[in-house]
């Protein structure tokens, strides 16, 4: 593809810091960038604490182990989803309640989430997607109102703001991916954050094999724990992307308010939404066709034949066939038909997403037969 859908920004500053890692990070010093990412994370997080993981799923993972999450319990999640957000539920057991999302935010319905709770549920997982920010004022209260916890599945929303807090700071704890495709990487990656101290020992125990950080014999666990850790190395990798933070998001930010004025004026269509008070930090253009007409499936290949690679929308989580008793629901179903990824990285040129603009004008056209 010439105009690829994302790709990582890498200088020679992440290049000096990987090379520093690999050359020095050994021994007494092999947890020196590791260490420093974690740190320089939480605090531009605004959270306490902060575990650098070798994924976004294993920092859910343990998380959920964490709070106990196990066969019987029931865990709330969003409909519109990527298998990632679910897998840690069905691994530990627990069984996943798919509810359906907003249309004007396209993150989970607190309405639903409360009409599904019942004395079996044990957390409700509130997933940013494509940045969108999820209503976590509402569900903040329901989750006050029965005891349940709300976690915050944050992979994609970086960057992202509520309310003048950052996305992923705001629940219980909250998880993030540094996926290539994201807007700050390690090459694969994780985090999980949290500002409850109790939660961040159990998960910093399992996060390195169940060995306690206080427990004097070296190799002695005290649990069954995981091994999620990320490298030194991906985390000189991260401690160089999140020095040059601001700037990865803004252009990701602008290259999103470029595609809104040049596409929404077509008419029936919408974007990432960014309610009032909140910022989107603008991970992954997206659109999405009110007309049926509009196939997704239809202009994702007229824009790959002018070599434009567009990612279509998360197809609901009950529609897999992986889990049968899940009803389908409505509105993510009708986002998932209509709904596409445009190409937004930090170095795509303004002359790439005109012609991104343009080729998806000309698919449109063809479609409705202008």
């Amino acid at each position: 593809m010439q105009i690829p859908y994302a790709k990582p920004s890498i200088t020679q500053l992440e290049i000096d810091y990987v090379n520093d890692a690999m050359s020095n990070g050994w021994g007494e010093q092999r947890n020196t960038y590791l260490d420093r990412f974690e740190s320089e994370f939480s605090k531009h997080l605004g959270a306490k604490f902060a575990i650098a993981t070798s994924s976004c799923t294993g920092a859910l993972h343990m998380g959920l182990s964490a709070l106990g999450v196990g066969v019987d319990d029931e865990i709330i999640l969003a409909d519109s989803n990527w298998v990632a957000t679910v897998a840690p539920v069905v691994h530990l057991g627990a069984t996943p309640v798919f509810v359906d999302v907003l249309r004007d935010t396209w993150c989970i319905d607190p309405r639903l989430v409360k009409d599904a709770v019942t004395s079996k549920t044990k957390a409700i997982i509130a997933t940013h997607l494509y940045g969108n920010l999820a209503d976590m004022t509402e569900l903040l209260k329901i989750g006050e109102q029965y005891g349940i916890p709300v976690i915050e599945d944050a992979a994609e929303a970086i960057g992202s703001k509520y309310l003048g807090q950052r996305a992923g700071s705001i629940g219980l704890f909250g998880v993030f991916s540094f996926h290539g495709s994201k807007t700050i990487t390690t090459g694969e990656g994780g985090m999980f954050v949290t500002s409850d101290a109790n939660l961040f020992e159990r998960v910093l125990t399992l996060s390195n094999h169940g060995r306690d950080k206080n427990e004097e014999r070296m190799f002695w666990p005290s649990a069954v724990g995981f091994k999620y850790k990320m490298s030194n190395i991906q985390a000189a990798l991260g401690c160089a992307q999140l020095s040059r933070f601001d700037s990865l998001v803004a252009k990701r930010q602008q290259v999103l308010a470029t595609y809104k004025s040049a596409i929404l004026p077509l008419g029936g269509i919408s974007m990432n939404p960014e309610q009032v008070g909140s910022e989107n930090g603008a991970w992954m253009p997206t659109v999405i066709f009110e007309e049926k007409s509009n196939s997704s499936l239809l202009i994702q290949s007229e824009l790959r034949k002018n070599g434009i690679d567009v990612r279509p929308f998360f197809a609901p989580l009950s529609t897999t066939g992986l889990f049968p008793t899940q009803k389908n629901n409505l509105i993510a179903g009708h986002l998932a038909a209509g709904g596409i990824n445009l190409p937004a990285y930090f170095d795509i040129s303004e002359s790439e997403v005109v012609s991104v603009v343009e080729s998806l004008k000309s698919a449109l056209t063809r479609r409705v037969g202008k």
